[in-house]
């Protein structure tokens, strides 16, 4: 062994150097500044040949600018999503608080598997999730939750708390010949498929529930479903409630799921399901949870006060969950992976759990908090409560009601504006939430018109495939002549979340995630679509 050698890698990569770490972090965070002053980037041609035959590892010790050049090219060819024109999804940048606290976590790299791996870090995990537990059931008495590496991961965990309760033992046994089944709304997320494969109910198992116009749930097709399933032997496991539609903002009432779920498992002697939430989307609209319509504080106008007032309503719904998944990434504009899932009743985590004897690599675990006993994951970054905690500390009650308020504002803006248009639709007038969906046809269609006769199933199919070919060509016309420097870039969606009598909506879709889109993007976004007609 070369002790030299060794020294210098010791030196070069296990020694803190402030100066020359923070040098290189400078011109990371140059780059990005840089970025800023940028229109969207286009996307950058990429070649996965070229990088499968150069996997380039270096054969001699280099040094952090080294590792620098080995990634900046990638860093500098992905898009941070901070300028205002993105609106194609629900992707937005991530805030400076959010970066302290990955920082902060990623010095010291804790797993929050154990208080062994993890210390005080635990500890931070707790805080937050109790912290967003209150802010979502209002006040829980005794809720508890962990940070996972995704919304699809939280919704698992829902599902399968759902799956022990209809099928206790399932864990260990396996679910033998129990004929189990999980209920969606058609505008659920499609991930949810995977879980049902991957729970092994099969994706047959997951019933798929029509929405109404508002893209939420329709309870009576939910209460008929559940009997339906239960006449042909099968036992419904779990209820995945959505609270914040991918593409519409829809949010199903879960109060009233609640009510109908409990009353069908009374009626009927069996096991509740589980009602979880996929609220990865909606839950900030619990940041108005307790804000004061009457003193008007933060000096909302009275157009927006209406909204503050449904959002209210909607969030206190969440209180009737068992369960609840968020995501901090998205609305929340933390860092991946920030999403969380929590439920209202700490001991339904029994469901979930092993005992230490079935974790001998983790013999030191405590029962009463050790993550390691109850997650899929052995190994979990603190990635999570760090960037949240920081996040929302930093931004602070007030601040995130103003960022979600705005976000408010500048949808139902662009909606009344669209509306006003004849050859325009918008299909989620009447929903809260930051995102906008309609239709755009060739001036001399009424729009208003042709959506009526859609809802009421009189145009025929045929003719509906032709406005649908419309609706896409208008999109691809203005996605070819765009000034991307100028104009908010927008997405197309096949299936906005709703079936009127069979046909699938189409739409047009803009997503008000960044909080620096102002109405000066409103007006270029709407002469965009008037000049293109």
């Amino acid at each position: 062994m070369d002790p030299k050698l060794y020294d210098q890698i010791i030196r070069n990569f296990f020694t803190c150097d402030p100066a020359a770490i923070t040098a290189i972090f400078r011109e990371f965070l140059m780059a990005v500044q840089a970025e800023g002053t940028l229109p969207p980037s286009q996307h950058m041609e990429q070649n996965y040949e070229t990088a499968q035959a150069n996997p380039e590892i270096h054969v001699l010790p280099g040094n952090l600018k080294d590792a620098r050049d080995a990634v900046f090219p990638y860093f500098w060819g992905t898009d941070s999503w901070s300028s205002p024109l993105h609106l194609e999804n629900v992707k937005g940048p991530a805030n400076y608080a959010s970066l302290v606290g990955a920082l902060a976590c990623l010095l010291k790299n804790p797993n929050l598997c154990t208080d062994t791996y993890s210390q005080r870090s635990n500890e931070l995990e707790v805080k937050a999730v109790t912290a967003l537990a209150n802010l979502l059931f209002y006040h829980t008495d005794d809720p508890w939750g962990v940070f996972t590496m995704g919304g699809t991961i939280s919704n698992l965990y829902g599902a399968k708390i759902g799956v022990e309760k209809v099928a206790p033992g399932a864990m260990h046994t396996g679910l033998a010949s129990a004929r189990l089944a999980g209920i969606v709304s058609e505008a659920a997320h499609y991930s949810n498929q995977s879980i049902a494969g991957w729970l092994g109910l099969g994706t047959a198992q997951l019933h798929s529930i029509p929405t109404d116009e508002r893209f939420s749930m329709r309870l009576d097709f939910l209460a008929e479903k559940l009997e339906q399933l239960h006449t042909q032997g099968v036992r419904t496991a779990f209820v995945t409630a959505t609270f914040g539609t991918t593409d519409a903002s829809g949010i199903d009432d879960v109060a009233a799921i609640r009510r109908i779920l409990d009353d069908f498992a009374a009626r009927r002697g069996v096991p509740t399901p589980q009602l979880h939430v996929d609220a990865a989307v909606g839950w900030v609209l619990s940041f108005f949870g307790e804000y004061n319509l009457a003193a008007n504080e933060l000096g909302f106008c009275p157009r927006l006060l209406p909204l503050v007032q449904r959002a209210q309503a909607l969030a206190a719904g969440l209180r009737a969950a068992d369960s609840i998944t968020i995501d901090f990434h998205k609305m929340g504009w933390g860092h991946y992976p920030g999403s969380a899932f929590l439920v209202n009743r700490r001991a339904d985590l029994r469901y979930l759990s092993r005992s230490v004897e079935d974790t001998p690599y983790f013999c030191e675990a405590d029962g009463r908090r050790d993550p390691a006993l109850f997650t899929l994951e052995c190994s979990r970054p603190a990635l999570g409560p760090y960037t949240v905690m920081a996040s929302l500390n930093g931004i602070g009650l007030t601040g995130w009601q103003l960022l979600v308020a705005r976000a408010l504002l500048l949808a139902d803006d662009l909606k009344q504006r669209l509306e006003s248009l004849e050859y325009a639709k918008v299909l989620n007038l009447d929903v809260v939430g930051p995102s906008v969906v309609w239709w755009v046809l060739p001036k001399g269609r009424n729009a208003r018109e042709i959506y009526q006769r859609v809802l009421e199933g009189t145009l025929p199919a045929d003719k509906f495939a032709r406005y649908a070919s419309e609706m896409r060509h208008l999109f691809e016309k203005r996605e070819k002549s765009m000034d991307p420097a100028l104009d908010p870039r927008l997405s197309y969606t096949t299936h906005a979340g709703h079936s009127a009598h069979g046909l699938a909506l189409p739409a047009w879709k803009a997503v008000f995630f960044n909080p620096m889109t102002n109405d000066a993007v409103l007006d270029r976004l709407v002469y965009s679509i008037e000049e293109l007609l």
